[in-house]
């Protein structure tokens, strides 16, 4: 399987996973989103403690997909989600609210597992 096909796989049952909680109103669709994998994004003093970011069309990833678990991939899906959801709301709570006790961070832990 390529690359391409592997996110694919691996984000649809992410999405799967995700609309089985029933948290949301409308399905979590992965179409689109991009997986790469970006170790040097990592670097930056800040993000350092992190194994993958979300953006609106992507998730960036510490590792390789393939070393990259399920939970983690679930996780980024969930707010890629709230992003396209909420829009600029999303991350700018994390100005607001600090990591561990956000919102949309809880909401990721949670439903990720």
């Amino acid at each position: 399987m390529s690359p391409a096909g592997a996110a694919a796989t691996r984000l649809r049952a992410a999405a799967d996973h995700l609309n089985a909680l029933g948290l949301y109103p409308e399905p979590i669709d992965p179409t689109g989103v991009r997986v790469i994998y970006a170790p040097w994004f990592f670097r930056g003093p800040v993000l350092r403690r992190f194994d993958g970011y979300a953006l609106p069309g992507a998730i960036l990833l510490r590792r390789p997909l393939a070393e990259t678990s399920d939970y983690l991939l679930r996780h980024e899906l969930c707010h890629v989600w709230q992003m396209r959801q909420r829009g600029p709301l999303m991350p700018l709570s994390y100005l607001v609210k600090p990591y561990a006790r956000n919102p949309y961070e809880r909401e990721a832990r949670w439903a990720g597992r």
